[in-house]
């Protein structure tokens, strides 16, 4: 059996090979149960998330994920997200890896965001703005500058410090990336702008996005939380990683929804219906587009089983 720990993981799941493995397990589908996902009291903060994720691909491979998500764990210099991926084979049973959790899901997250920019940004998007300083902020970067010749890189937090740290990072990688001082104004230059916070009340406005634009929202996975305002869900042509994982959990979605601002009928296809060629993505270069996701099963697993075969062929 495998175990692969953090370091291994993030080695184990190169960018392009990821994009594609994720591409890939959308077209050809795999059985995706419900996922559990429960609510934890954490006495005087906020409360964390537990969740239970599993998928398989009959005959080949079982998986699944056991998550948290403890949104105060900045107070104690801890990241937000800790999980593990448990990876068996779908024809024994056997236990063939267990894969760090954390850095599986950061990286499938801004895999998936990316390949939905091939479908949904245009194609000569230069600059991107991410909104958020946790750990899927450098991620989003790395994974869309696969998809789009990106040129220009933001970075907006409510911490400046953070801010600066995401950006140094992303320059000794080789990114030209700065901070954002003026979350309006970053917006308004922004080709991609991509949120990834656990904000429970809008921080992008619908009125700042400019033609062209695709708005990619990561964060906010329950139906209480919120990165944008009904103006920018009422402006654009909207997509969905899932229909059933979006329009039940992700707020950007689900609170628009109740308050008639949109209808379900409004979402014109989720990412198999983009992959396969059953959907068409923007309808212009001067449409704004909006991919919402809250993750789905298949996605952890294509990455765990890239991630097994990757470093099983190192073994070798």
């Amino acid at each position: 059996m495998l175990v692969l720990d953090e370091q291994h993981t993030s080695c184990a799941l190169p960018w392009s090979e990821l994009i594609g493995a994720i591409e890939r397990i959308f077209a050809g589908g795999c059985v995706v149960p419900v996922r559990h996902h429960l609510d934890v009291a954490v006495p005087g903060e906020r409360d964390a998330t537990l969740l239970m994720m599993p998928a398989w691909i009959p005959g080949e491979y079982i998986g699944v994920k056991l998550l948290s998500v403890f949104p105060d764990n900045h107070m104690r210099s801890l990241p937000a997200i800790f999980g593990t991926y448990l990876l068996s084979s779908g024809r024994t049973g056997e236990m063939l890896a267990v894969i760090e959790g954390g850095e599986l899901t950061a990286r499938r997250t801004a895999a998936t965001s990316a390949l939905a920019a091939r479908y949904l940004a245009r194609e000569e998007a230069e600059e991107m703005l991410v909104v958020g300083t946790g750990r899927l902020s450098l991620n989003l970067i790395q994974a869309h500058a696969v998809t789009r010749p990106l040129k220009r890189f933001r970075i907006w937090g409510r911490n400046g410090e953070k801010a600066a740290a995401i950006v140094n990072e992303a320059r000794r990688l080789g990114y030209d990336a700065s901070v954002a001082s003026d979350l309006e104004a970053a917006s308004r230059n922004a080709d991609i702008v991509s949120c990834c916070t656990l904000s429970n009340e809008p921080l992008v406005r619908g009125a700042w996005l400019k033609p062209g634009a695709h708005l990619d929202l990561v964060g906010a996975f329950k139906p209480s939380m919120r990165e944008t305002d009904d103006e920018a869900v009422s402006r654009a042509e909207i997509f969905v990683d899932t229909r059933a994982g979006a329009l039940s959990e992700g707020g950007d979605l689900v609170q628009p929804l109740n308050a008639g601002v949109i209808s379900e009928s409004d979402i014109r296809a989720e990412l198999a219906e983009l992959v396969r060629g059953e959907a068409k993505g923007r309808s212009s270069a001067s449409a704004i587009t909006l991919f919402k996701s809250v993750g789905a099963a298949l996605e952890d697993l294509a990455g765990a089983v890239l991630a097994y075969e990757y470093a099983s062929r190192g073994k070798n």
